[in-house]
This record gives C-alpha cells, sequence and structure tokens, in this order.
C-alpha cells in the first residue's frame, strides 16, 4: 500500500503525529464520536495511513490509550531490581512510575482519556489491567514477600502493595489538586525526581512498619 504523503524518512514522525492527534480528540470526544477523517486532517496524514500503522481505529485507539505514557509500563519491571538494595529498587520504580509526568500536556490528554474509558469503555483499560497493572502489582507483591521473608502472600502484603503505589497514583488522578495546592511538586523534571525520591523513602518506611508488625514490634 502506497501512502503518498509519507516518504520512507518521514515514517516515524507520520506515525507519532496520528497517535498525537488521535490522543487529543479520542479524549476530547470519545472512541465512538472522534471519526478517523478528522484525526487524519489534525496529522496532516492520508486515511489509509491508520490501517497502515495500525490495521484499524480500533489499533489506533490502543496505541494513543498506551504509547505516550512511554516504551515502558511505569514500573513494571520491579523484578529487574531483584538483587539491588531495597532503598534502591524503590527509587528505581517511583522514579519510572512519575516518568511519564516529565512530559508535560500529553500526561493530561492520556489522564482524560483514561478517565473516558472507564465512563465509555471499548476494553483497552481491562487490558491494561490484565497486560500492565497487575503484573506489575504482582512483581511488587513478590518482592515484598521475598523482603519480609514470607512463606506465602496474604491480604496484608496485597494492601501493602496498594498503598505504595497508591502514594504515587495519586499523583496522576490528583494532579490538578497538586498543582492548585503545592504546584512545586511537578514544576520540573528535578522536583519529580525529588517527588520519585520521597516516595522512596515512604515506602521504605511502610515496608519496615509492616515487618516490625509481623514480629510484634509495630503498632
Amino acid at each position: 500500500m502506497v501512502i503518498s504523503e509519507i516518504s520512507a524518512t518521514d515514517t516515524h514522525d507520520a506515525r507519532s503525529r496520528l497517535v498525537m492527534a488521535a490522543l487529543r480528540l479520542f479524549a476530547e470526544k470519545g472512541y465512538k464520536a472522534a471519526s478517523t477523517r478528522e484525526i487524519c486532517d489534525a496529522a496532516g496524514a492520508n486515511i489509509s495511513a491508520i490501517r497502515y500503522y495500525f490495521g484499524d481505529k480500533a489499533g489506533l485507539y490502543r496505541a494513543a490509550f498506551t504509547e505516550p505514557m512511554g516504551d515502558l509500563p511505569c514500573g513494571s519491571n520491579v523484578a529487574d531490581y531483584a538483587d539491588l538494595p531495597l532503598r534502591e529498587v524503590l527509587r528505581r520504580f517511583f522514579s519510572e512510575f512519575l516518568e511519564p509526568f516529565k512530559r508535560g500536556e500529553e500526561l493530561g490528554l492520556v489522564m482524560k482519556l483514561h478517565f473516558r474509558e472507564m465512563i465509555e469503555p471499548t476494553g483497552a483499560w481491562q487490558q491494561e489491567i490484565d497486560t500492565e497493572i497487575k503484573p506489575q502489582h504482582e512483581a511488587l507483591v513478590a518482592l515484598l514477600q521475598r523482603h519480609l521473608g514470607l512463606n506465602d502472600v496474604d491480604a496484608d502484603l496485597h494492601r501493602l502493595a496498594f498503598a505504595m503505589i497508591g502514594m504515587a497514583v495519586y499523583f496522576y488522578v490528583g494532579q490538578e489538586v497538586v498543582s492548585v495546592i503545592s504546584p512545586q511538586i511537578l514544576a520540573a523534571p528535578k522536583a519529580i525526581d525529588v517527588l520519585a525520591e520521597r516516595l522512596a523513602d515512604f515506602a521504605f518506611a511502610m515496608i519496615e512498619n509492616e515487618a516490625a508488625r509481623r514480629t510484634g514490634g509495630g503498632l
């Protein structure tokens, strides 16, 4: 198939334009209301480009839903750091989890699209849970299990993992609140790096408290 206005050297750029145009229009209008024609017009691409790069509209939607957040799932490779000290594992985990905040406007559009997906589901959110969020959670639980020396995974271990991830998730879902109350926290890449360091410290304290609780030394 020939896409007339896209040269070999422009392929990556054309695909990226389509993803970003789709992200903006899907976030504003939803999957059904945003037409492929207006997405292509916004991206400066031929309508056939969607089939060439993504297969169909659903494929383009999945790309817009996931790709702007980065190439790696947020923090899901925590298992790769198992041999490192726990504090370093946590630092890397939160640093990767918060990396999308350095992408500026894209993040706001991604969150808007994710919220819309919850209201007008297409199946993309369930796929995200199955392929990224659940494996991420399971990897973190396994890390905690090893650190605490537990034979079995229990409800409290899941509670701890959810609480740790929840600290970072709040900055996504509550970004506008944070920006009003304490805008300097997310104001620059360096500030986001500091936030990741602090969340790692908070999480480490939570884990140590859980260890103490299980041995009778905690609250």
